[in-house]
């Protein structure tokens, strides 16, 4: 891979990866030992979090489909080694939250993929692409579920953020594209079709009703968290690499750089 051609994005936005697409490989060694290396990578790199995330659910079959997506993010990473985190300095300590998510994304069990991007200020400090543990019945409940997953991560943050004296100056805000979720998060009205996700209703609106958490609607082509459920096209991969403060070192005028 030393002398390969970089690409413009970790993943093809299409076909989607799928565990009966492709010949098995005999040897699964050198794509376990790469893809678990790659996890690491994900700690200062959330443009590719959503990739790695995906190629982690072949780890037990892997077919040389998902190894040519494991070469193609090598190439992309080979092309962006000079990209890191820039940390931008920052009097306002509000905490504002991106949450997304894939319904029924995957084409082999149909379970959604969720996606959050926390912000400090202007500083991006925690992410995370993970596939949804069941299978959601609508996309507003597949929504809802990343909401409330990202909720979780969001309290533990505020919790840090206390004990190293940070205070935060308002209750933070969690920005959402499904106006179904948003409207499940203040209004106590059960319709139906959702008692079967009554518990995660109750945690995130109780927040919501306490004055702890505001959650908000955004036009679907401005949420950021986009990047964190699935595979784009150029052109709007490279617009929401840029929203993450994810740049090439090369522009880094000042702050610090993580990555």
């Amino acid at each position: 891979m030393a002398d390969c051609s970089p690409q413009p994005t970790p993943m093809l936005s299409s076909p989607p990866l799928s565990k009966s697409v492709g010949s098995v490989l005999q040897d699964p060694t050198t794509y376990r030992s790469v893809v678990g290396a790659l996890q690491y990578a994900t700690i200062t790199r959330p443009d590719i979090a959503f990739s790695v995330n995906k190629l982690c659910q072949f780890l037990q079959s892997p077919t040389d489909s998902h190894w040519k997506a494991v070469k193609r993010l090598l190439r992309y990473i080979k092309g962006t080694l000079h990209f890191g985190l820039k940390i931008y300095p920052s009097n306002h300590n509000v905490l504002q939250v991106f949450s997304d998510a894939d319904w029924a994304g995957c084409p082999d069990d149909r379970r959604s993929t969720s996606g959050y991007i926390v912000y400090l200020g202007a500083n991006l400090v925690s992410w995370s692409a993970k596939k949804q543990s069941t299978i959601a019945r609508s996309s507003t409940e597949s929504e809802y579920r990343s909401i409330a997953n990202t909720t979780a991560e969001l309290l533990w943050i505020r919790s840090l953020l206390q004990e190293l004296g940070v205070s935060v100056s308002s209750p933070p805000i969690l920005w959402c594209d499904n106006l179904g979720a948003t409207y499940l998060a203040a209004n106590p009205m059960f319709h139906a079709q959702t008692k079967h996700i009554e518990l995660d209703v109750h945690f995130v609106r109780d927040l919501v009703v306490q004055k702890h958490l505001q959650v908000q609607f955004l036009r679907s082509q401005d949420q950021i968290a986009d990047i964190m459920t699935k595979p784009l096209p150029r052109d709007r991969f490279e617009f929401l690499r840029d929203k993450l403060r994810l740049l090439p070192q090369a522009s880094f005028a000042c702050g610090g750089l993580l990555g």
